[in-house]
């Protein structure tokens, strides 16, 4: 790929920069933020560790879009995190109107992009990212069961003391406290992981995960995470530059998929070179779909408070 673009330079995305530019998925990786000064600054510090790690992706900040233009995939990381006091739908509101001007930009310098969402609340947000450009559903992903998925597997290999490489899992549903493992097909080198765990402890595995998010904020206090964030956004941009056909869990616009129309919502997705190739329908158990079911109308109730 020759150009690709992370909007928002702080954590996550100046991170996120980083990891694209040392794996070379582009020739060019450019970092957008509002903030003169700091893109540039970050940018240029991340390009001159190039010599040192062996890679020659150069890395440009910038705070306007002209250096976008053409990029052939978007990160977008902006937005503000919630803070003491802030309501979720004055979060929601806040970030939509970010998200909004985001997308009016990439619709503006690359028609024809992919677009990686990884702004919260992370569904709604990247509904907003579809409507204002008018992109099919194939070019506008959201990252956010993989991040999930990661932090199931940490702490399944944690508890079963396996290596992480041999848990093989799938968090769907909504970027949130309704999140769903997929219990079902959860398994360590392929046995099932009900066969090696009690219910009892897979359960308060699964509300941990949960919960995963907010146990970072509740230690680092002014923020929130992003080595883990920044590395599952990487990997969707991977599968799509590499053409992998990777079947990962995303937020993607479905369309009638498990029920559901009209929204977006984690399932599994193949992702290759045109982004979202394929949504892959899996058999549930009862208690599964009554889950995903469940996970979608909380989606929905934070969607309501969007104006755009």
């Amino acid at each position: 790929m020759n150009r690709m673009t992370v909007v928002g330079a702080g954590h996550v995305g100046a991170t996120t920069a980083l990891r694209l530019a040392e794996k070379e998925l582009a020739r060019e990786v450019v970092l957008v933020d509002i903030l003169e000064g700091i893109p540039q600054g970050k940018g240029l510090d991340q390009w001159q560790t190039g010599p040192i790690e062996g890679f020659d992706t150069r890395v440009v900040g910038a705070s306007d879009y002209g250096p976008t233009k053409g990029s052939e995939l978007f990160v977008v990381t902006a937005g503000v995190p919630r803070k003491p006091g802030m309501s979720r739908d004055d979060l929601v509101k806040t970030n939509t109107d970010i998200v909004k001007s985001v997308s009016q930009e990439i619709k503006k310098r690359a028609p024809k992009a992919i677009i990686i969402m990884v702004s919260n609340p992370l569904d709604v947000m990247t509904w907003v990212a579809k409507e204002v450009t008018g992109f099919p559903r194939e070019r506008v992903i959201g990252m956010a069961g993989i991040l999930d998925t990661a932090r199931y597997r940490t702490f399944l290999a944690d508890a079963l003391d396996v290596s992480v490489e041999d848990i093989q899992a799938m968090v769907l549903g909504g970027h949130g406290d309704t999140m769903v493992p997929l219990i079902s097909y959860t398994t360590v080198s392929g046995i099932p992981v009900t066969q090696l765990i009690e219910r009892k402890k897979l359960d308060a595995i699964v509300e941990r995960t949960r919960k995963g998010g907010g146990e970072i904020v509740s230690h680092l206090k002014t923020g929130s995470a992003y080595y883990a964030p920044s590395s599952a956004a990487v990997q969707i941009v991977e599968a799509i530059v590499k053409d992998k056909k990777r079947i990962l869990p995303c937020a993607a616009w479905l369309e009638g998929e498990y029920g559901i129309t009209g929204q977006y919502l984690g399932v599994p997705c193949k992702l290759g070179t045109k982004g979202l190739e394929q949504v892959i329908e899996v058999e549930l158990t009862d208690e599964e779909k009554a889950a995903l079911q469940k996970s979608a109308e909380a989606v929905k109730k934070t969607w309501e408070v969007v104006q755009l």
